[in-house]
């Protein structure tokens, strides 16, 4: 049995040997230095130089955390001291912090032998406590003699005040002083398993966390840490009549975002090697867009555009502390039975870090962020949504036309700011959500109809469509040779065999390894070739706008896209530099996306307004010639209500057949420009 004697014996060996371990160190002794300058508590030691320092107190700590973590904060307090005794006076606490445990545990693996050990686990931040004050000593007085009383507070329930003053015998006379007693912050984290991690069919598993002291607010929802801490026991669970089963929460001794770094996959130096090797192959942008989705039948502009959005292209802050997104945006609108899923399904699979959702399953808060009500406090706090949680990575939402209008609003900030603001129930923040967004639709009439626009086929706002900066229209048109090919395919598929070209594929392993290379390492640069490319298409685009009575066919958000997409291809090939054949792919990207989705159907010519606007410029001077002859019936009537038949005859002298007039009526109807008083009749609405 240990006596107090040699516990305390013990305690001092341990900090006379950290002590001995921090001061034979040049790097720490420089990390006390700064402590001093810059006035912080606490000393973060690698766990890997206290191994080679010392192996005994290296497993010492893992096995007795909260002694070492005891010994540690007093051998940095006497370091402290013996070089600033001042600061040491002023400052209560400071605390000895390690990170970099050989090992990290996944949540999902915490058990009752982690009890009482160091450990290090990661997951995502889902949701924080405002601070709180945690009482570390309670100071009673005795009301009738003064006389004061310590008591430290122990890990359970509130410490009762003496009933009589120890040294009057005063009874209930001893009173809580506050200033005398001493506090410390607090906070509580949720900390829930990755995404990726997730095996299928599960739902993510999460712990309690508790910060102290200066650990306090250093993160917030939606980043992605690793503690390392102890796993204590929740006592408080304990009840009569109850059985003894007890929940665990970890006290956390560091922790550290992994914000900074872009992803978290490891790149061994042999990983590395291959990834070099891939990057100097002649074919490496065919072979990587061929290895997105193989499975299934052609779709190569498609599969391209994927790849693209999966390398992304470099954010910019501008002089003047404007921010430009580097991420890229794709809405894939197409029939039934085209694969659509399964393209979305593979990315989840191959990004780095993605988040998948369907429109139907999920609401504004799982989307963005949610403000939850805690329930045992009653308390308030913040939820991060999926694209917080796919923050530096890619969110996946499918059937993203299924979704209610108001939740759909949610997505509009994500997509162009790449923030998420919140301010509900007195909390008000914004959280970072800088990711791709890869999103499906249905049509809304079950099939594309090539006659309509993108904005009447799909049931989402222009606003929406507006901020994607490709959109593909994937059509089930019946083809001979083409039909014949996809059955091939897929029979050999099914049969258990490999298909033709699925030699030169690069294997997921290591795509998702290049990807994660690519987004970490490479930032192209425009050379002047590129930026020539560049700009003479936006010249020669915006010159065919130039004519009276000709629509717009680029803006200078396209112009952005086109940035971006040059820079990902640029990045496929690990290159430092876009150079004019990455231009050029970029521009043959985006005329593909142009000719399908923004040419305006009665004219034949390139609109973008019919994504900007949603109505082609046509069907824009359609309408305003409707509005100009209903306000000259209506002022030769009085302003009394239009007939339609007048309205028909007065379109039909202008040149209009009864059809456009039908349909530019539908359209201000829609609007809500002119409304129907009785059925017949037709009124403009006066603002």
């Amino acid at each position: 049995m240990t006596t107090p004697e040699t516990a305390e014996v013990s305690l001092d060996s341990l900090i006379q040997g950290l002590r001995g371990f921090i001061e034979s160190s040049d790097k720490y002794v420089d990390e006390i230095n700064n402590m001093i300058i810059q006035r912080k508590r606490s000393l973060v030691i690698d766990f890997h130089d206290l191994l080679i320092s010392s192996k005994d107190l290296a497993d010492m700590l893992l096995e007795r955390p909260q002694l070492i973590i005891q010994a540690g904060s007093e051998a940095v307090r006497q370091a402290i001291t013996e070089r600033d005794p001042e600061l040491a006076k002023s400052v209560r606490n400071f605390y000895m912090r390690f990170r970099r445990l050989p090992e990290s545990l996944p949540i999902r693996r915490l058990r009752s032998e982690v009890l009482g050990k160091l450990i290090m686990v990661e997951g995502i931040i889902t949701r924080q406590t405002p601070p709180k004050h945690y009482l570390r000593k309670s100071v009673f007085r005795c009301s009738q003699c003064g006389y004061e009383v310590e008591i430290p507070q122990p890990t359970t329930g509130f410490v009762q005040p003496p009933k009589r003053c120890p040294k009057c015998g005063a009874l209930n006379s001893m009173v809580f002083v506050e200033e005398r007693s001493e506090f410390i912050d607090w906070q509580k984290i949720i900390v829930q398993e990755k995404p990726e991690e997730l095996p299928p069919g599960q739902l993510p598993r999460s712990i309690e966390a508790i910060l102290l002291d200066d650990l306090v607010d250093t993160v917030k929802p939606g980043d992605r840490v690793y503690l390392v801490g102890i796993m204590n026991l929740d006592l408080s669970d304990l009840k009569k009549g109850r059985p003894p089963v007890v929940s665990s929460f970890m006290e956390v001794n560091y922790v550290e975002s992994q914000q900074r770094e872009l992803v978290e996959i490891e790149i061994t130096p042999e990983d590395e090697k291959r990834i070099l090797e891939l990057s100097k192959m002649p074919d490496v942008r065919e072979r990587i867009i061929k290895s997105i989705a193989p499975s299934i039948y052609g779709m190569e502009d498609i599969k391209e555009a994927i790849a693209c959005l999966l390398f992304g292209g470099v954010p910019k802050v501008y002089p003047d502390g404007i921010r430009v997104r580097g991420d890229i945006h794709i809405l894939l609108v197409g029939d039934p039975g085209m694969a659509k899923t399964q393209l979305l399904r593979f990315v989840t699979k191959i990004a780095p870090r993605a988040v998948y959702t369907t429109g139907k399953g999920s609401s504004a808060a799982g989307l963005t962020a949610a403000v939850v009500r805690e329930k045992d406090t009653g308390e308030f706090y913040l939820e991060a949504g999926a694209l917080v949680l796919a923050d530096t990575g890619v969110a996946v939402i499918d059937e993203i036309d299924k979704m209610d209008a108001k939740d759909r609003v949610a997505i509009h900030e994500a997509l162009e700011q790449q923030t998420v603001s919140i301010a509900k129930a007195g909390i008000v923040a914004t959280l970072n959500a800088r990711c791709s967004v890869l999103a499906a639709a249905n049509p809304a009439f079950g099939r594309y109809l090539p006659n309509r626009t993108v904005a009447e086929n799909v049931d989402l706002p222009v606003t929406l469509l507006s901020r994607f900066d490709l959109i593909f229209i994937i059509r089930d048109e019946p083809n001979l040779d083409r039909d014949k090919a996809i059955a091939e395919h897929i029979t050999t598929l099914h049969a258990g065999e490999v298909p033709e070209g699925f030699a030169d594929i690069v294997p997921p392993d290591l795509l998702r390894k290049y990807i994660a290379y690519a987004r970490k390492h490479v930032k192209p640069v425009l050379t002047p070739e590129a930026r020539e490319r560049i700009v003479q298409f936006y010249v020669q685009m915006r010159a065919k706008s130039r004519e009276p009575d000709s629509p717009i066919a680029i803006t200078a958000r396209q112009l952005e896209a086109l940035i971006r997409l040059s820079e990902a291809e640029a990045k496929m090939r690990l290159s430092p530099v876009v150079e004019a054949e990455d231009a050029d792919r970029a521009i043959r990207l985006f005329m593909k996306y142009l000719s399908s989705v923004g040419i305006d159907v009665e004219s034949g010519k390139i609109d973008i307004d019919i994504i900007m606007t949603g109505k082609p410029k046509s069907a824009q001077e359609r309408m305003a010639l409707i509005m100009n002859l209903l306000a000259q019936l209506e002022e030769s009537s009085g302003g009394k209500p239009v007939k339609i038949e007048d309205l028909y005859k007065e379109a039909e002298a202008a040149g209009l057949d009864r059809q456009a007039v039908d349909k530019a009526i539908n359209m201000l109807l829609k609007s809500g420009d002119i409304y129907m008083p009785k059925p017949g009749y037709v009124k403009r609405v006066l603002i």
